[in-house]
């Protein structure tokens, strides 16, 4: 018997027991669609990770100060201290002692609270300069940003966040108006573009103003040179741990430490982050998987059953076959020919079943759902293995049957 007769003949004997064929297929197109779908949600959710990460700047590092340390000897934890400065950002933005070092952005926040006319609303009152809108990837939807000239002057203008214009002033059309901080009245010059959260703070809710206003005019006092982060932009992807060096190298030595580990500040990367992010997300997709996939092994016990009873009920026709001179491997092909074709056609199913709930359920449930080629491809060739490796034993047996026993079975 030829291939092609091989597999027209399997094809007829599943045709013959429709219902069965079809129940048998459900387990394994079931337990494809669920393989399909949890890879997609796991590489989708990496996306949207990477996604926000890079929302907070281009090739971005983040240098924060270190803990400080009170007269009763209790530790504020990292961030705390007032150990960076406007002069370490002016060090760091020099080309000469830092070349991987694109552009600098020092920040100095504080919680103020706005007022425009009758309405107030506190918010995060940003002190930067001019390099801030390109080193968080930001834009503006109107007005200006903050230039060198306002820095230089101390100027009292500040942009505000969408939100922030919103809550003041009823819409984001805000440029030109006026607002007060602190007892100082500022003047709206540009309306920054929605940009959502990040994981602890409501990009679109703030006001920044130049940095310079914010240490002379807003807070003052002894720590007003004393900046609460530092945004460090890298010239590209590729001289990121470069940067990284030259920044930190640059720190210890403004800061006269000889030690490394006991810097007063702390230099972190996006990629950090989004190497973390990812091998988390990555754990929970191989656990879902696995999960799923323990339905493709009761679709491969369903195929075997199956393959089992079609051999019992297939027996005098057996005896026939081998009686007519047919060989064992003959045999073994026939329902090795008719499991596979069970497991290609569910694996197909499945993977039909897995893309359409991937291009429906975002919609649905808000979420990011990523078809991967690859999963499609390699769930479908599992699908047929399945096929093929529980139907081996049903095939076996069937093989090693006697002809004389075979014909004499009612």
């Amino acid at each position: 018997m030829t291939w092609w007769e091989t597999i027209r003949t399997g094809w007829d004997a599943i045709r013959g027991h429709r219902l069965r064929s079809g129940l048998t297929m459900l387990g394994i197109l079931i337990g494809i669609a669920a393989v399909v779908l949890t890879v997609g949600l796991g590489l989708g959710s990496q996306q949207e990770v990477g996604a926000r990460i890079s929302s907070l700047g281009s090739n971005l590092l983040i240098v924060t100060p270190g803990s400080s340390t009170t007269t009763a000897g209790v530790r504020g934890g990292f961030g705390t201290a007032s150990t960076l400065t406007t002069d370490d950002a002016a060090a760091l933005a020099s080309e000469v002692s830092a070349p991987d070092i694109a552009a600098v952005a020092p920040i100095k926040s504080s919680s103020q609270a706005l007022t425009a006319g009758s309405a107030n609303w506190t918010t995060s009152v940003v002190g930067t300069d001019s390099s801030w809108l390109d080193v968080r990837a930001r834009t503006l939807s109107d007005g200006r940003f903050i230039t060198i000239a306002d820095v230089a002057d101390s100027a009292a203008v500040t942009v505000l966040g969408s939100e922030t214009a919103t809550e003041l002033f009823g819409s984001p059309d805000a440029v030109g108006r006026t607002v007060t901080i602190n007892n100082v009245e500022f003047t709206v010059v540009g309306v920054l573009a929605s940009a959502g959260s990040d994981a602890s703070t409501n990009l679109d809710d703030q006001a920044v103003v130049p940095i310079s206003t914010a240490s002379n005019r807003l807070v003052g006092g002894a720590t007003r040179n004393a900046v609460s982060t530092i945004y460090i932009q890298a010239a590209s992807p590729d001289v990121l741990s470069a940067a990284y060096q030259e920044a930190d190298s640059l720190l210890l030595n403004l800061h006269h430490i000889a030690t490394p580990t006991s810097a007063d500040f702390t230099v972190s990367s996006q990629q950090t982050l989004l190497a973390t992010a990812t091998s988390v997300s990555r754990t929970l997709t191989i656990l879902l998987t696995g999960i799923a996939a323990l339905s493709l092994l009761v679709g491969g016990i369903g195929v075997m059953n199956i393959m089992l009873v079609s051999v019992t009920e297939r027996t005098r026709e057996i005896g026939l076959r081998k009686a007519l001179g047919a060989p064992p491997a003959a045999i073994r092909r026939q329902f090795l020919v008719e499991a596979t074709v069970l497991g290609l056609a569910g694996g197909l199913l499945g993977a039909v079943l897995g893309i359409a709930c991937a291009l429906l359920l975002p919609g649905l449930l808000g979420t990011t759902i990523v078809v991967s080629p690859t999963a499609v491809i390699g769930s479908i060739a599992i699908a047929m293995a399945i096929g093929v490796v529980f139907g081996v034993y049903p095939a076996t047996r069937a093989a090693r049957m006697a002809p004389i026993d075979a014909l004499r079975s009612e």
